[in-house]
């Protein structure tokens, strides 16, 4: 496989993004300017400044493959290009490629939550923080979208918008308590797909029923209602973790419950009760579910593929990539270098030929360009 053929394929699913730049003004191609960026995201580069050293480093390789009529450009080329590219648009092309490249598994866990770039504010101009709300499949370890928080709005908006954009039929659908909605879990629904929510106290009767529910099952010594059961022990590192789940599925119960009639298919709440012992210490935490699904057992393991989206998202990004310290700030800049950011880690976490982690293969990807055109490759299919 040749690197033009990589390049190819960048461009078959990146090349129909609109150039933002008026004709008269352009030295540098569209096309160029994304590849690059891009091989700079893997390869450890987390400014517009980066990327443009990046470039200058690798320029003998990109003239391989690249039509690069200026050379490379110059960081304010790559600051203004990505400030105002459309990041819906660049959102649609990452979505395409990712349908394209992959084949999603049906019965997975698909993980929805939102993670703020801390330092993506800019007080100058009122600016907040932005929210991206991204989903993870939780078996392939694959980033399959992200949406941006409206300033006016929250997750609760955001969710539904990124839902339709995917493809869930046959998945199973996690959210934390914040998109508890009777909406979203519709969508799921309609969608073919299936639904774990986080109970609170936002669904404060709902949450409320539910908590007396299995309050009632403990007091009478697992009596009173139908349920079904199921635990997980975990031992390393002086930790021991004991995580138990008691499911009520039975419709004449729960049709009681305040609120059950706006849930679509609601068919079972769950209660989790994670236990922990670091030493001498001990914790103790209960958890409240609404699930479309039946089962302790695929309660329990959906709730806990759940967590994989902050322990291999969002602390992947955090650590490996240093989003959170990111001053990509002005126009669309931030939202477009988040994409960057997922095309980057998708491509990493679907490398498998290195057993680094993924700061120890961007580092490899920088400094060896056949390991880098490897990475690349994912962008004609996505080891699933």
């Amino acid at each position: 496989m040749e690197t033009n053929t990589v390049a190819a394929g960048i461009e078959e699913h990146f090349g129909e993004m609109e150039d933002p730049r008026i004709d008269r003004r352009k030295l540098h191609q569209l096309l160029d300017i994304m590849v690059i960026a891009i091989c700079a995201a893997i390869c450890g580069a987390d400014t517009w400044e980066d990327v443009e050293t990046f470039g200058k480093a690798k320029k003998e390789w990109f003239e391989e493959f690249l039509e690069l009529p200026n050379s490379i450009p110059s960081h304010d080329t790559f600051n203004r290009v990505f400030n105002r590219l459309d990041p819906e648009q660049f959102q649609e092309c990452f979505l395409n490629w990712i349908r394209a490249a992959s084949q999603i598994i049906g019965g997975q866990v698909i993980a929805i939550d939102g993670k703020v770039l801390r330092r993506s504010h800019d007080q100058g101009i009122g600016k907040a923080a932005i929210d991206m709300v991204s989903a993870w499949a939780t078996t392939n370890h694959l980033v399959l979208g992200q949406v941006k928080v409206g300033e006016k709005s929250n997750e609760i908006t955001a969710i539904p918008q990124l839902l339709k954009a995917l493809e869930i039929s046959g998945c199973i659908i996690t959210v934390d308590a914040l998109g508890c909605q009777t909406e979203i879990a519709a969508e799921i629904i309609n969608q073919e797909a299936d639904y774990i929510l986080a109970l609170k106290d936002n669904q404060g009767q709902l949450h409320e029923d539910v908590k007396l529910l299995f309050a009632d099952l403990e007091e009478s010594a697992y009596q009173a209602y139908t349920y079904d059961y199921d635990k997980t022990v975990n031992k390393g590192h002086g930790r021991l973790e004991i995580r138990e789940c008691w499911t009520i599925s039975d419709p004449e119960i729960l049709r009681h419950l305040r609120g059950f009639d706006r849930w679509k298919k609601l068919a079972t709440v769950s209660r989790i009760r994670s236990q922990r012992w670091l030493g001498e210490e001990k914790s103790c935490e209960d958890r409240y579910h609404i699930s479309s699904l039946t089962g302790a057992k695929r309660i329990l393991s959906g709730v806990r593929s759940h967590w994989g989206i902050e322990n291999q998202l969002h602390w992947c990004l955090d650590l490996a990539f240093d989003e959170d310290r990111c001053r990509v700030r002005k126009g669309n800049g931030a939202e477009n270098f988040a994409i960057l950011r997922h095309i980057a880690l998708n491509l990493l976490q679907q490398e498998k030929t290195s057993k680094r982690s993924i700061q120890g293969k961007r580092l490899l990807a920088g400094w060896d360009e056949d390991y880098l055109f490897k990475v690349l490759s994912g962008f004609l299919s996505l080891n699933l």
